[in-house]
Order: structure tokens, then C-alpha cells, then sequence
């Protein structure tokens, strides 16, 4: 028997299922855009921005790099990038790319810090999305740098090596060697050699070529020089090789002769080292210049013997000590020049103190570049060792290529 009350529940559910009927066959239909709204069929429009923000230091990642850290976007461009030190706060200054698809930082990162990067971006139809990582760099204990020579701009002396010092023993020294190219414009071969597990040279069979632009391609960045240890440099480093010039001392009549592109430019006195102090022969680069410097021979092995503090026009030739030096405090009434060998080891030119005057030390200094060349003759003691200083022209070429790793 059917009861009023179980009438209207007939009733009640037929319109239920008449009301999801008619919705199902809107939906099937295809009359109006479930995302959009839209009252006419085709493709739904995204509800999320296309455009992708990618953070080279994953976040959370430890071991990023100082040279190649930086935001990308695709399908779209970048709005807005801050990077600050997460420590304090400080702010990095960064520059974003022309068409907003990138950004880096201006300068390179410092190693074993921690940073913070957060990214937002735009799509064509204006949808924005963002993306956010903090991230440590590379640490001093698991990197190595390489301190070089020349600098980059600089304009050298022909017998000028490119030298890299590393502040971590190499175990891998060919992965080391085969990442930092160097090319002269001279076409010259340049090969590397190691002088043990943390310095490599790199150089021609003869000297460079006068006028030559010389080329150094560092990506060192990310290479394992070491278990667990890797570079971090990145960079293009160019020089100029001046004009030819290498400077002859003969300790037998005790001159120098300076020889330019060919050209003898002048033959000065000199004072070699005393017998008891000879002077390295050898071909001898001109590493450092000083106007003056302090000398103490207890810092070179030879306890309290002197110690000059105002040493004028002086020219570093190894690092044992030996110097193309001005002398002032020479005997007046013997000078030595030209006569007889006084020094420790060093060749002296007639100065005087605060290096001041027309002296032949001060044309010297003033005409020698860093890189230029310096050969001792007849001198009574052994050559220079070749990594004593940047000497390594001291060396046969066939030795000094069996020392590259590659």
C-alpha cells in the first residue's frame, strides 16, 4: 500500500535524477567551458603560468658554484630576482639579460657561504609564477684556486711564462692541465709543465714573440683536481708581449750588456756576487719591480749579514733572493762596478740612496718591463734551477714537455 508520505519520495527522487540527467548531458554537450566558463566550445585556457623559473643551486644543495650560479625562465620572462647572503641579509647585485631570460650575479660568489634566491616571473598572458632556493657554495676545504701570472692587460717581456700556483696538492693533473688553454697569436706551441702537485707552467719552445697577444682559457670550475677537491675558476685572461728585450750579464768583465729588439742599447757596469757569494748564471726573468725595497739576509739564509731597508730600483730575479738591484752604500773611493763582484748574489748598478738621480740603475729599472730577461755568464756557480723564480727557459724543451699531464 503506498502511503502519501512514500509518494512524495517517489516524486522527490524522479526530479533528482531529471536534475543529474540534464546536467550530465550539459556537461557531454559541450555548451560552456567547465574551466572557463565560456559559453562556446574549444581548448581550455591554463589556470597556471607557463612560464618555468629555473635556480641553477638546487635548493637546499650544498657545493654550488661561484661562477655559474643563476636564475633562467622559460615561456616567459623574469620579473624580479633578489639574491641576498642568508646570514646577514646583504644584498647581491645581479643583472638580468636583455630579453629577461636570465639573471646572474655581477660579481663572483665567495666560497663556503650561504645564499638565498627568490625568482618571479611572467608568461604572454601575464600568469605569474615564482620559485625560491637556498643554497651553500663550494667550500675552501673541498676547492682549489689557482693564483697566475700575468695578469690580465698586463704588457710583458718576451721570457714572461704563464705560472699557476695552487693553494691544494693536484693529484689530477691532467683533468687540471687539460682545462686551462693557453694560445699565442704568434702561433707558437705553448705547452704546460709541473714543478710537483700544486704549481704548473705554461710556456714556448723560444721566447715569445714580440708584439704577440697571448690567450689563457680558464674552466677550472667545477673540475676535480683532487679526491673530493674541485676548481672553481672560470675566466678569459689575455696579455701583450711588449717589445724583445734580454740583458747579458758577464761576470767576467763584470758589464751588462741590454740588447732591444736586436738593437744593443747600452753596455753599464755592473757588481756580480763575491766569490764567496756568486751569482746564478742562467736566463733569469724579471718577476717583480720595486722602487725600493727592504733586504735582510737572515730571510735568505744569511743571518745578520745585512739588512737594508730603503734597497732602491730593485728587480726580483728568483725567488732564493737574487735581485737586479741599485747600490748606494758601495765604497766611494773604490766603486766596484765594472771591477769586481761585491754582492751576495745579486748584480748591483751604481745608485744612490731614496732612488733619485740619473743613475744607471734608475735607466734600467725605468726601461725593463716585468717579463723581460736577465742571462748571467761565466759566473764560478751552478745554473739557476728552473723553478727557482720564473726560470724555466733553463730547462731543454724535450725535459719541459715531458712534464705536461696531457
Amino acid at each position: 500500500m503506498t502511503t502519501p508520505e512514500k509518494s512524495a519520495r517517489r516524486v522527490l527522487g524522479a526530479c533528482a535524477a531529471l536534475i543529474v540527467g540534464a546536467l550530465t548531458l550539459t556537461a557531454c554537450g559541450g555548451g560552456a567551458n567547465a574551466a572557463t566558463g565560456d559559453d562556446e566550445g574549444g581548448t581550455s585556457a591554463p589556470r597556471t603560468s607557463t612560464a618555468k623559473i629555473a635556480i641553477s643551486a638546487a635548493d637546499g644543495s650544498t657545493g654550488a658554484s661561484i661562477n655559474s650560479t643563476g636564475v633562467r625562465v622559460s615561456g616567459g620572462t623574469l620579473t624580479d630576482v633578489k639574491m641576498t647572503v642568508a646570514e646577514t641579509g646583504q644584498a647581491v647585485d645581479g643583472a638580468l639579460s636583455a630579453d629577461g631570460g636570465s639573471w646572474k650575479p655581477k660579481d663572483r660568489l665567495e666560497r663556503g657561504t650561504k645564499y638565498r634566491i627568490s625568482a618571479t616571473a611572467k608568461d604572454s598572458g601575464g600568469r605569474t609564477s615564482a620559485a625560491n632556493s637556498v643554497f651553500t657554495t663550494v667550500s675552501s676545504a673541498n676547492s682549489f684556486i689557482g693564483t697566475y701570472t700575468p695578469d690580465n692587460g698586463t704588457t710583458v717581456g718576451v721570457g714572461m711564462p704563464v705560472s699557476f700556483t695552487f693553494d691544494k696538492a693536484i693529484t689530477d693533473t691532467k683533468a687540471v692541465q687539460s682545462h686551462i688553454e693557453v694560445t699565442s697569436s704568434s702561433g707558437q706551441q705553448v705547452v704546460g709543465h709541473w714543478f710537483g702537485a700544486q704549481r704548473l707552467d705554461f710556456r714556448p719552445d723560444h721566447y715569445w714573440k714580440a708584439g704577440s697577444k697571448v690567450t689563457m682559457n680558464i674552466d677550472l670550475d667545477g673540475v676535480q683536481g683532487a679526491n673530493g677537491v674541485f676548481g672553481v675558476q672560470k675566466k678569459t685572461v689575455t696579455f701583450t708581449i711588449g717589445r724583445s728585450q734580454v740583458s747579458t750579464v758577464d761576470v767576467d768583465t763584470q758589464t751588462m750588456t741590454v740588447v732591444r729588439d736586436g738593437r744593443t742599447l747600452k753596455t753599464v757596469p755592473i757588481s756580480s756576487g763575491s766569490p764567496e757569494h756568486t751569482t746564478y748564471n742562467g736566463q733569469m726573468v724579471i718577476s717583480e719591480k720595486f722602487t725600493e725595497t727592504r733586504m735582510d739576509g737572515s730571510t735568505v739564509g744569511y743571518g745578520g749579514e745585512y739588512d737594508i731597508s730603503d734597497v732602491p730600483h730593485a728587480m726580483r730575479l728568483t725567488n732564493s733572493g737574487t735581485f737586479v738591484h741599485g747600490n748606494y752604500w758601495y765604497n766611494k773611493s773604490a766603486p766596484p762596478f765594472g771591477q769586481t763582484g761585491t754582492s751576495h748574489g745579486c748584480v748591483g748598478l751604481q745608485d744612490v740612496q731614496g732612488a733619485q738621480g740619473d743613475t744607471s740603475a734608475k735607466w734600467f729599472f725605468d726601461n725593463s718591463l716585468i717579463g723581460d730577461v736577465v742571462v748571467v755568464r761565466n759566473s764560478p756557480d751552478k745554473t739557476v734551477a728552473p723553478d727557482n723564480g720564473l726560470n724555466g727557459w733553463n730547462m731543454p724543451w724535450d725535459e719541459w714537455t715531458a712534464g705536461s699531464a696531457v
